[in-house]
């Protein structure tokens, strides 16, 4: 058997036999419509994207509630698009991983073209960007993804080719071929369009309207656009809608690929890119899932309420947002992270079997994290903190890892710890705060590349590593830190969110690191004794 749509067509019973959920529904007919009258576009064709976003249209088309599916888009890579989408006709096996450890497998149609914003692609985009029937173009790029500028705020040279190069020009970066689909739109009429982040970044409409709003205001003031295209952009017929998104979307797991081989399935080999990343046919994921999207779409939008979305104003999304993102999960991922891999551990489940691990986690979440949590309404954090500890993390079956989680991790400190940071600097109260900086000092001590038995580690791909290990040197291990300059970085709100001098936590972090420097077994006993404080 191969998943493609002659197989699911022909050997629909035999799918069936096998547990998985069909379409039920006529794919190519679909594909056909959303051609021709594209409604929904995505920048980032990865897992989350496959397992979630495209499995919710997915429903609402077998539901009749849509009528037509999602094109979705790689920014500037043809490498996914040819050994992932292609030679599958574009359709995906969703396997989701109960703890119970049985799974839910579904084969998901509503994936109506793939296609790469480079060469005849960008003719394609500017085709649909001027389609009355495009209701909506959303993103899972990841934070760097909207960035123009750097850390120190220098514009990237790619961005500047782009603002010389202007909406006709050959494009580099996202929110470049962005701004030019939305003058292409404003050529065709200034139609109506909402445009969704989301990634897992605080206020991502905003991050996204930002990029893009740099890009039009440098075009218009080098006269390559019109000051009624800004205009345009600021009328509210573009829309930047906030939102929260959450599931868990590991690589494939080669075990995952093993079982879908052995029910006859061919060619489900995951396929790692030239990028680094891990792609395959299928998407392994969890059950639990999220997604909470501001109501503003000024073109209308598909009834993502009916598959289970919540469609709320934008105070909700903000404190949605905050639960998950700043306190309640992505807090502790960074944290499990970060302490894995130091600690030599391969899966994040196995690490809620770790005591002291465990004990890092329920803190940081309980004592540190949830009572600055403003309750969302929707959602109860106690609720969503309670499944985050007791069944999704410790979940057996789902096949992450520390270094996936790793990631980019500078990224994502402003965010994950940040914004609670402020929230105690605004109580006047940091100096309760104790496994923050645990975390913080860790990820310095993670830096040096030097795992906690001494032995070199891997370091997971980050763009500011270059940047940082100009500061943190793998010297440091078996003596001590060098605290000028530590202070320095922490004094670098961008990266943390706030100055952590200023927030008066420099000399915890660096106290912690120098503990966790001393040599073999230092980072577990420092670890161990600061979750064994009452």
């Amino acid at each position: 058997m191969k998943l493609s749509t002659e197989s699911i067509v022909n050997n629909k019973q035999a799918w069936e036999d096998k547990g998985f959920i069909m379409p039920g529904y006529d794919t190519e007919a679909v594909k056909k419509r959303t051609l021709d009258h594209p409604a929904w576009i995505h920048f980032g064709g990865g897992n989350i994207f496959r397992g979630y976003i495209a499995c919710l249209q997915d429903e609402l088309i077998k539901k009749g509630e849509a009528e037509s599916g999602i094109i979705t888009v790689d920014s500037f890579n043809t490498e996914t698009i040819e050994k992932i989408y292609d030679p599958f006709d574009d359709l995906v096996l969703l396997v989701g991983l109960r703890a119970q450890g049985d799974r839910y497998l579904r084969v998901i149609g509503s994936i109506g073209g793939a296609l790469c914003a480079k060469g005849e692609g960008f003719g394609q985009l500017k085709k649909y960007a001027e389609s009355s029937s495009l209701q909506m173009i959303s993103f899972t790029i990841t934070e760097k993804g909207y960035a123009v500028k750097d850390m120190n705020g220098d514009v990237f040279p790619f961005v500047k080719e782009d603002i010389s190069a202007g909406p006709e020009g050959s494009l580099n970066s996202a929110m470049a071929v962005i701004a030019a689909m939305l003058y292409f739109r404003f050529i065709a009429g200034e139609k109506p369009l909402a445009l969704v982040s989301m990634d897992n970044c605080s206020r991502n409409g905003d991050k996204l309207r930002a990029g893009v709003m740099f890009i039009a205001c440098a075009w218009a003031e080098n006269g390559l656009v019109s000051q009624d295209f800004i205009t345009y952009l600021e009328s509210g017929k573009v829309s930047f809608p906030w939102s929260m998104i959450d599931k868990i979307t590991p690589r494939p797991d080669s075990g995952i690929c093993d079982e879908l081989t052995a029910m006859g399935i061919e060619g489900m080999q995951p396929v790692r890119t030239a990028r680094g990343t891990y792609i395959a046919p299928f998407v392994n994921a969890e059950m639990p899932q999220y997604l909470v999207i501001e109501d503003d779409f000024p073109n209308g939008r598909p009834p993502l309420e009916k598959a289970g979305v919540y469609l709320t104003d934008r105070v909700t999304v903000d404190r949605a947002e905050k639960m998950k993102v700043m306190t309640c999960l992505n807090p502790l991922h960074t944290a499990l992270a970060i302490f894995g891999c130091l600690l030599g551990h391969k899966k994040i489940a196995e690490e809620m079997e770790d005591t002291d691990l465990r004990k890092l986690v329920y803190r940081l979440g309980y004592n540190e994290g949830l009572p600055v949590v403003v309750d969302p309404g929707i959602i109860r954090p106690e609720d969503f903190l309670r499944e985050v500890l007791e069944e999704r993390l410790p979940n057996g079956n789902l096949p992450d890892t520390p270094q996936r989680i790793a990631t980019d991790t500078s990224q994502k400190l402003a965010i994950r710890f940040g914004e609670t940071i402020k929230a105690y600097e605004e109580k006047g109260d940091t100096s309760t705060l104790e496994l923050i900086p645990l975390v913080i000092a860790a990820w310095f001590r993670y830096l040096t590349g030097t795992d906690d038995n001494g032995e070199a580690m891997e370091l997971s791909s980050d763009p500011m590593l270059e940047y940082m290990q100009k500061t943190v040197r793998k010297e440091w291990y078996g003596n001590v830190c060098d605290g000028i300059k530590v202070r320095e970085v922490l004094k670098n709100s961008t990266l943390f969110g706030t100055d952590l001098v200023n927030a008066g936590l420099a000399d915890k972090i660096i106290s912690y690191l120098d503990k966790m420097l001393a040599g073999k077994g230092a980072v577990r006993k420092t670890l161990s004794e600061a979750v064994g404080k009452d």
